[in-house]
């Protein structure tokens, strides 16, 4: 993060990661697996080649494993991304995204250019569309802060990863906000 250590309130990206990695994802079984118990839950059984829907940290366990395809997501193509991009430049409004994508495509596309190489298609153009889309909101992101108030400030369809990056400093400016509009009411005040 790029952000000074005592503004670093907020959980880290790898941390994000994690989180996100307890979502399902759909995968092709490559080998028959019972049913299994985890903390999180019971997953299977697996049959080949019935689609599965798993929490996204055993599907890459099994993609590390060859055991299993991943099914990428639908919003993880270029035609998707290419829209939200699009409508992300041309609207005034963050476009609607999945809310952990940033962290969902990161560890699929990581995953991807080692072990996955037939899963996921035009990968480099995917990581392409990520970071103009990611740029694109940080600038919407930069521009709310112009916007801001004691009273609100409205942010929707922002993904976790970047109300994590953005949380810091709007808590330190709200707090700084709320300080001068005390120490102005009081100056008001006979």
């Amino acid at each position: 993060m790029s952000l000074p250590q005592s503004l670093r309130t907020s959980v880290t990206p790898p941390e994000l990661e994690l989180i996100a990695s307890q979502q399902l994802i759909e995968i092709i079984p490559l080998i028959a697996i019972e049913k299994t118990a985890f903390i999180s839950g019971a997953f299977g059984p697996l049959q080949p080649p019935r689609k599965a829907q798993i929490p996204l940290w055993m599907a890459i366990n099994l993609k590390l494993k060859k055991k299993c395809h991943i099914v990428a997501p639908e919003w993880l193509s270029v035609e998707f991304l290419q829209s939200r991009l699009d409508e992300e430049i041309n609207e005034p409004g963050f476009s609607k995204l999945p809310f952990r994508y940033a962290e969902v495509s990161k560890l699929l596309l990581d995953v991807q250019v080692t072990f996955a190489p037939d899963d996921i298609q035009s990968t480099d153009k995917i990581r392409y569309l990520l970071k103009d889309l990611r740029e694109a909101r940080q600038a919407k992101s930069r521009e709310g802060v112009d916007q801001i108030n004691r009273g609100e400030l409205s942010l929707s369809n922002l993904c976790s990863m970047e109300i994590n990056e953005i949380r810091p400093f709007f808590v330190h400016a709200m707090g700084i906000l709320t300080h001068l509009h005390r120490d102005a009411s009081a100056e008001d005040q006979p």
